[in-house]
């Protein structure tokens, strides 16, 4: 897992090993001996290298992209849930692993948002009318 996630974001971001070394002031070999799995850096230099490749420290440790549809690590805060199927009334349901994330629970109302080049969103009716609330105090408040 470390190993391979590892490899996929250094290639990702068309660096070298001596790049990453660089970068944490280790040798070359070093990276070497990660990528090869012979050994595994400490949990300070795990953190900087989650941070330098935009991914958080569980993904770049656990993360395996045959469970992920082969898809590779994504970004920090970036997710696919997984398939859903539209019923005859456009109905979907939600995985359960996004409406724990988002605290969706059964009775809770959405807002579904779209964009013709962009695709659709789905917000809980709760923030976007809390962010609503924002807009319009900044509108008024620079009127």
């Amino acid at each position: 897992m470390f190993k391979d996630n590892l490899i996929q974001l250094r290639k990702m971001k068309q660096m070298t090993q001596e790049d990453i070394a660089d970068k944490l002031d280790v040798t070359r070999q070093t990276v070497a001996k990660w990528e090869s799995g012979d050994t595994i850096p400490d949990l300070d230099k795990c953190r900087i290298l989650a941070d330098l490749f935009g991914v958080t420290l569980d993904d770049l440790a656990n993360y395996e992209s045959e469970n992920n549809y082969g898809l590779g690590l994504p970004p920090k805060g970036k997710h696919l849930f997984g398939l859903v199927t539209v019923g005859d009334k456009g109905q979907i349901v939600i995985p359960a692993k996004a409406r724990k994330l988002f605290d969706i629970s059964a009775g809770d109302q959405l807002v579904v948002l779209g964009d013709e080049s962009q695709g659709l969103a789905i917000i809980k009716a709760s923030h976007f009318l809390t962010l609503a609330d924002i807009v319009m105090n900044l509108k008024n408040h620079t009127e």
